[in-house]
């Protein structure tokens, strides 16, 4: 298998996070398998799943059929809003651990606060005693905004290691970002090519020329040199393996400049107060 050497961010528990994985939002299950087959026998060691994907299943068989042991890789899911409050994410967890056919996953996370439901916090509560069991070895939360942190970490032990949100050139998320900086929270880029819609930016293909490089590379780079945990998306093989292929080049001060130009607030996914 390849030897890429993908590096590590030390999250506030002590794990590690491999910076760069593989998202499978919207695979089918039955094609799962392939894909996360494809991802592993390219060197990708981080794949992240959720309930709400419906494709647990074809993870885990990829997984099993994989020569890596499971310690090998770096497994996320999440609980979906309907799953909320404690019993209930208690029990969403042990279906998707039996789905994903393992005793553990590496991170657990909360997959939207979904306000109006008002659940959010008793949820987190059954995440910590997931991990303290030993069962989910770090938990975190995705698509949280200042505000549903700030209230969070005011009502539970646990600071979550990882903040799960849409960040891309459009959307930097700085003042999220920093506020988790301050708190030791990793951020996590879902969508981070803006569902291709930002393939196109002329700023972006020409930075992609100069170092003979694609788009999606470039802006792979980008959140890679931001500090941030990025799972771009793919089904095709081929993308598969160019969206790792990312360390060979590295995005200049000036480069990084044109690109911070870039910020519109723009999202391509939903405002977290509105869903639910």
């Amino acid at each position: 298998m390849p030897d890429i050497d993908v590096p590590l961010i030390t999250l506030n528990d002590g794990a590690t996070i491999p910076q760069l994985g593989l998202g499978v939002y919207k695979v089918a299950d039955d094609e799962a398998e392939r894909v996360v087959r494809t991802a592993l026998d390219a060197g990708y060691r981080h794949v992240d799943t959720a309930t709400l994907y419906g494709n647990e299943a074809g993870v885990g068989r990829a997984l099993r059929d994989s020569s890596l042991a499971r310690d090998e890789v770096f497994l996320t899911t999440k609980v979906w809003n309907t799953a909320q409050g404690y019993d209930e994410t208690l029990r969403a967890f042990d279906e998707s651990l039996a789905l994903l056919g393992t005793d553990h996953v590496d991170l657990y996370l909360i997959h939207w606060p979904a306000p109006r439901r008002d659940r959010y916090v008793e949820t987190y509560r059954a995440l910590e005693a997931i991990r303290a069991e030993g069962r989910a070895r770090s938990i975190g939360v995705s698509n949280f905004s200042v505000s549903h942190l700030e209230r969070l970490l005011g009502e539970t032990d646990v600071v979550p290691v990882v903040d799960q949100v849409e960040a891309h050139p459009w959307l930097p998320q700085r003042e999220l970002r920093a506020f988790a900086d301050e708190r030791g929270i990793v951020t996590e880029a879902w969508s981070p090519l803006a569902r291709g819609r930002i393939l196109d930016d002329p700023t972006l293909t020409a930075i992609a020329d100069a170092h003979g490089v694609s788009v999606a590379q470039v802006v792979i780079r980008w959140h890679l040199q931001q500090g941030l945990v990025v799972i771009p998306k793919s089904a095709t093989a081929s993308r598969i393996r160019s969206n790792l292929d990312v360390f060979g080049f590295e995005l200049d001060a000036d480069q990084l400049a044109a690109i911070a130009g870039l910020e519109s607030g723009q999202r391509t996914g939903s405002h977290p107060d509105d869903v639910d």
